[in-house]
């Protein structure tokens, strides 16, 4: 500690994009930086359909975050979940399991991005789980792939197709290369390997109540990526709206008020984000405003009302022309960075924050993707080297980078999926830490037994 001094003290709450690549900005003698994250990596979270369905390990893209910041020596990692942010006494309070930490701040970088929206529906995510952290991509690949077997025991031909028969909610990006994937994944990767069934006969459906797929590309691309999508077999259902998920199926609201049930035993959801809940906290502290999805909307520099020492950024933060991308929160970490070091400097503020659009892009399937850049419009097999270079590069590590390489060699240029092992652990893990809650995991690694209040169903902190 007698190495970092009085120097001025940073606080930031997250490690994903906007926290890590604010907390690497800040790398300079005049700072000390304390990271407060809940996870222990930081994860590169537009490739964690990859986990979901087999090509990539989730080590290939959440390398730890003590590893990114070993050589930057003014920065301390804390893992802990924030439970509060004190705006008067400059206090940022965290839970690792039963111990809790409190920490001053100076400045404070609020980076703490957004969970999965079930437009208050949030039963929902018992049968369809969101695509928003490693668990839930474990659990995925685990669904996925035991839907399959499952589905080989099975002798009902009604029940064997209700488990061959895989919905993705949501037809942006995500939902898009989530449902390719698993059509991908039935055609060939799994193609022979089962004696009873046949994987090619499994129905992929992407559901989304827009018009259109890919509504942020526009009209062309995102008619383009439709017709691709149903040429490689995805059921492409738009105007429809989720209105009830259980075990067994889901129902959608069609755009002339009829109803519709799909029987399927595995659902993705892959629609909406709702802001952390952090975000409300500060923003009822601060007299902030905050939209529906629960985005705290901040000052041009990013600060908040009255707190110009308090910085939100990535998917927490609503500013105009700013889409809940990688490249917004980065920028956003770093304006916030540079805003901190130029006032302790005494030089000129960098001013409000102006986002640079860096481009969109989503892959299809093999050999095929759609990318915007700009005024340029690329599709295909272009467009889908563009996909694979932009995300190696974006990807926060050497030997991530490498491994990703060697997973993507194997699977785009032959069958195979290296990273295809399920457990138990994983399919129900989430559910049960959901059930028990979060505070109790000290308790359950002491071998204590849980009393009666802690049995109780609870949302996870």
């Amino acid at each position: 500690m007698s190495t970092i001094g009085k120097r001025h003290h940073v606080v930031v709450v997250g490690s994903g994009f906007g926290g890590l690549f604010g907390t690497q900005a800040l790398n300079s003698d005049e700072v000390k930086v304390t990271l407060v994250a809940k996870t222990a990596h930081h994860l590169f979270q537009p490739l964690l359909y990859q986990v979901a369905t087999g090509i990539l390990s989730e080590g290939a893209i959440a390398p730890p975050t003590r590893e990114i910041l070993r050589r930057q020596r003014n920065a301390r990692v804390i893992q802990g979940l924030v439970t509060d942010v004190d705006l008067e006494a400059a206090t940022v309070t965290s839970r690792f399991h039963q111990k809790q930490t409190v920490v001053h701040y100076d400045s404070l970088i609020i980076a703490a991005g957004a969970g999965q929206s079930y437009f208050g529906n949030d039963q929902f995510s018992t049968y369809a789980p969101g695509m928003k952290s490693i668990d839930d991509a474990l659990e995925l690949r685990s669904r996925i792939f035991g839907a399959f077997e499952l589905a080989e025991t099975e002798d009902d031909p009604d029940a064997r197709q209700r488990l061959l028969t895989f919905v993705v909610v949501g037809a942006g990006p995500t939902g898009v290369e989530m449902a390719g994937q698993i059509r991908e994944l039935a055609n060939t990767t799994l193609a022979r390997e089962f004696r009873r069934i046949d994987s090619r006969d499994a129905r992929v459906v992407l559901l989304d109540g827009a018009p259109t797929v890919l509504a942020t590309f526009g009209d062309r691309l995102g008619g383009k990526a439709k017709a691709s999508l149903e040429k490689m077999g995805v059921e492409v259902i738009l105007n429809a709206l989720v209105i009830d998920v259980d075990h067994a199926g889901i129902v959608v609201k069609e755009k002339d008020g009829s109803t519709r049930r799909i029987e399927s035993a595995c659902k993705v959801w892959a629609a909406g984000v709702q802001g952390n809940e952090l975000g409300r906290a500060v923003a009822e502290a601060s007299g902030a405003e905050v939209d529906r999805s629960g985005r705290v909307r901040v000052q041009p520099d990013l600060s908040l009302p009255g707190h110009p020492e308090v910085f939100v950024v990535g998917d927490l933060a609503l500013v105009e022309g700013v889409p809940g991308m990688a490249q917004g929160a980065i920028q956003g970490g770093q304006h916030a960075a540079e805003t901190i070091l130029a006032k302790l400097r005494g030089q000129a503020a960098p001013g409000p924050f102006s986002y640079v659009d860096k481009g969109s892009m989503a892959t299809i399937s093999k050999f095929n993707a759609i990318a915007s850049v700009g005024r340029l419009r690329f599709t295909g097999f272009i467009a889908w080297l563009l996909w694979l270079v932009v995300h190696l590069l974006a990807m926060v590590g050497f030997k991530g980078r490498i491994t990703t390489l060697l997973h993507w060699l194997i699977t785009f240029f032959g069958n195979g999926r290296g990273e295809r092992v399920t457990t138990n652990q994983q399919l129900v893990g989430r559910l049960a830490m959901e059930r028990l809650g979060q505070g109790v995991s000290g308790t359950l690694m002491r071998g204590d037994e849980l009393g009666e209040d802690e049995r109780e169903p609870r949302r996870s902190s």
